[in-house]
């Protein structure tokens, strides 16, 4: 593989990460799917909950953004490493949110993730969810409104 390749894998893999909070915050619940290989898993331990499968995983984030009055998660840059066709990493997330009934939420993790380059590009096969640090004081803000005239991509 030359580097330009592995330069332009890392950047594909890194653009998935991104595209799993967009997906994720903008409920564009397909799009968060197709993230996905066709048996990726997508684990989080700390609840204990795994989900196998586009299917499975579609209904899953679907159901548990139906519990937040809102919800927002940032994904830094970690770490990622190719091997062929197939990869591994790491992703630093910070996320705080209310829920439906009122509690608050805050939280510093990771994922650890497994990727498969496959026809469609790069796609997660693992995303292993690892929570550092939880908050749950109440929040004190409040969510707002999106701007005018401010683009929400379908």
């Amino acid at each position: 593989m030359t580097d330009l390749q592995a330069l332009a894998d890392r950047v594909e893999i890194e653009a998935l990460r991104g595209e799993f909070t967009d997906a994720g915050m903008m409920h564009d619940y397909d799009r968060f799917a197709s993230l996905f290989t066709h048996d990726g898993a997508w684990r989080m331990p700390h609840i204990p909950v795994e989900f196998v499968g586009r299917a499975e995983i579609r209904a899953a984030i679907e159901r548990l953004q139906d519990h937040w009055e809102y919800f927002v998660q940032t994904v830094h840059p970690g770490t990622i490493r190719i091997e062929g066709d197939t990869a591994v990493g790491r992703a630093y997330v910070a996320e705080f949110g209310r829920m439906r009934d009122g509690s608050s939420h805050l939280n510093y993790s990771l994922y650890h993730d497994r990727y498969r380059r496959t026809q469609d590009g790069w796609k997660f096969t693992e995303r292993l969810y690892e929570v550092r640090y939880f908050d749950t004081t109440p929040l004190a803000g409040s969510a707002s409104q999106p701007a005018p005239g401010s683009v929400r991509e379908s």
